[in-house]
């Protein structure tokens, strides 16, 4: 048993002073968005190829979720900061995303997609950093962040996102790909029913509160290490996040088998998310990032040269309850420590940006060039240098945090 270098989660008694109605907003929230993102991300590429476009192309138009995530969600983070409104902002962008869905019923060229998604995900990937701010807040006790209470919602995203990929998947496989328009639009309604069951609260803003600015913060060795390890982290998943699809497809892999590898994926994080509070205290949160990113490394050596085998890459995928729900929720309680109170929202904005943006462009971009040049196994064979990185910087960020 490794002693906590980080305040420890909570005792379950203390977890269960939270009510469970101010919760099920929240996990009508999470299944509804990640049901969105369940159908959204992994078939995109396979519509745009459906299209007749290009891997570079695929690859440019899918790197615009990422590249709104550069800058988006720490515009509206500050904005929910500053304003405490963050049910009203969740609301409005959940709208807008919905009316924007309706350009994908005209593909007309490279250039209205490109639009279209543009305007859609300048809203939807603000969404998710400002309700897990506001979930944060709430699981949150003066003991700490209760990863219980925490998972037991997050867990619902993961059944969200496992119901659309299978059953988006067999639609696809004997519909075809045509209808892709109208589950971007079903899926989004759903999403705006569940923000409007969200409690319109707002949080109180004390704007003479005296609080770090969030430079002083990122100035912080544990915080920049944090970071830096989140960043390689995350560059090493977008060969599964924006690629993986498409390698399947090009392997042979029917549409309805794309589906199971991407819900047993899924199925796996939904396990770690509900049990995750008996494993959890076993190591220090930087620990855990450290465990994450060496899990990485073995996912995408697996993914790389043993994709062929379907129990090995059957294996590859449950490595996602290690490389994603672990990271995340081990991040999401990293960042409550330090950003805390006003600075919530900033804090989960950053995470985005320098973790799911910048990294998008990058993999994105850099993936689809790796393609047309070397195979899509090269987009994996190179995210096994990047998760290595990713480690060094998770052991550095480890013994900063034990320097701290």
């Amino acid at each position: 048993m490794c002693r906590w270098r980080c305040p420890p989660f909570p005792a379950i008694s203390v977890a269960e002073t939270l009510s469970r109605r101010q919760l099920f907003p929240f996990a009508a929230l999470s299944a509804s968005y990640f049901a969105h993102i369940g159908f959204f991300n992994p078939y995109l590429p396979l519509w745009l190829k459906d299209l007749g476009f290009s891997i570079t192309v695929i690859g440019l138009l899918t790197a615009v979720q990422a590249a709104t995530r550069v800058l988006a969600p720490y515009a509206w983070g500050w904005l929910s900061d500053h304003t405490g409104e963050r049910v009203k902002l969740l609301r409005f962008c959940a709208g807008a995303a919905l009316v924007c869905a309706m350009g994908l019923f005209a593909p007309s060229s490279v250039w209205w997609i490109g639009a279209v998604l543009l305007l859609m995900f300048i809203h939807t990937s603000a969404m998710m950093p400002m309700s897990e701010a506001a979930l944060a807040h709430l699981v949150s006790t003066d003991q700490g962040f209760d990863s219980r209470r925490y998972g037991r919602v997050r867990l619902w995203g993961s059944l969200g996102f496992l119901v659309t990929a299978l059953s988006a998947g067999a639609w696809f496989e004997h519909q075809g790909m045509q209808s892709f328009p109208a589950w971007s639009m079903g899926s989004l309604l759903a999403l705006n029913l569940s923000v409007w069951w969200l409690p319109n609260r707002k949080e109180a803003v004390h704007h003479d509160e005296v609080r770090p600015p969030v430079m002083s913060v990122l100035g912080q060795r544990q915080v920049q290490w944090f970071f830096a390890t989140v960043f390689f982290h995350v560059l090493s998943h977008i060969g599964i996040y924006v690629f993986f699809s498409l390698y399947l497809d090009e392997l042979g892999y029917s549409k309805t088998m794309i589906g199971v590898m991407w819900a047993v994926s899924v199925s796996a994080e939904i396990v770690w998310f509900f049990t995750q509070s008996r494993w959890l205290p076993a190591f220090g949160l930087s620990t855990w990032m450290l465990i994450c990113s060496s899990a990485m490394v073995l996912r995408m050596v697996l993914t790389t040269w043993a994709a062929d085998w379907l129990w090995v890459l059957l294996l590859a995928q449950l490595l996602h309850a290690l490389t994603f729900a672990t990271q995340h929720t081990v991040c999401i309680a990293l960042l409550s420590q330090h950003f805390p109170g006003r600075l919530r929202g900033r804090g989960q904005a950053l995470y985005a940006s320098i973790g799911y943006g910048v990294p998008g462009v990058l993999g994105a971009l850099g993936g689809g060039t790796l393609s047309d040049a070397w195979g899509l196994s090269s987009v994996y064979a190179l995210s096994i240098l990047t998760a290595v990185i990713a480690c060094a910087c998770a052991w550095l960020s480890m013994r900063a945090h034990r320097t701290a």
